[in-house]
């Protein structure tokens, strides 16, 4: 794969076969950050789990300290009083049954994060095909099928990141923007982590953080020390 110049010259202040302290990392991403838009930053961690079997999944959510610097655009789904908690904390659409047909009908998606309490889940289910593979399901462990609908909408708003395993056993998530500085970085970055740690499966075995990696929107990865986290 051919690079442009600008991850070329980044690269160079990275060493490859270095193993880095996580402040260091960061600190290397924003300096390799250097595209015309605020990058995003984002952590890859492996996992010494198998995520094919029930009793070793890891999955859940939480609000990072310092935000995400995305600007989530939320929908909820529910009727009465949550409708109206919902549009108190800022949801940008709240419907039930038209929602549901206006996502099933006309293939409407523009929203982040979906929220709804559990008497709607019999409706929203049916859209499993269409919100499935885009990573919208609403899910009890990510606090998207709850009671209290302002409490969720709030949390969505100020930066609450979902983590979960993919198919190779490998957590994505983002943590923040070039911009944030590494302070603020490192602040949600030990957040993510800590979360990751405590949701270790009893059933796994061996060596539960495999490897991490931090890397900007367009720039090179740093690898970190997975003996230095969480």
């Amino acid at each position: 794969m051919k690079h442009g110049k600008k991850y070329v010259d980044s690269a160079k202040l990275i060493d490859r076969a270095k193993l880095y302290d996580p402040n260091e990392a960061l600190d290397l991403c924003v300096k390799t950050g250097t595209a015309k838009f605020d990058e995003t930053i984002e952590v890859h961690v492996k996992l010494g789990v198998d995520s094919r079997h029930a009793d070793q999944q890891v999955r859940g959510a939480i609000v990072l300290p310092n935000g995400t610097g995305k600007t989530v655009r939320v929908l909820a789904i529910c009727k009465a009083d949550k409708a109206k908690d919902a549009e108190e904390a800022g949801a940008e659409y709240v419907g039930a049954e038209e929602m549901v047909q206006k996502i099933q009908n006309e293939g409407w998606m523009d929203f982040d994060v979906l929220i709804t309490s559990p008497d709607m889940m019999g409706m929203v289910g049916r859209l499993g095909k269409i919100l499935g593979p885009r990573g919208l399901m609403p899910n009890p462990k990510a606090g998207t099928v709850t009671m209290d609908i302002g409490k969720a909408v709030k949390e969505a708003k100020a930066g609450k990141i979902e983590y979960r395993l993919d198919k190779t056993n490998i957590i994505h998530c983002p943590i923040g923007k070039v911009s944030f500085g590494t302070e603020k970085l490192q602040e949600n970055f030990d957040t993510l982590l800590s979360a990751i740690v405590k949701a270790n499966p009893a059933a796994a075995k061996g060596q539960y953080i495999r490897s991490c990696v931090v890397a900007s929107t367009m720039g090179p990865g740093v690898r970190i020390n997975p003996n230095k986290v969480g």
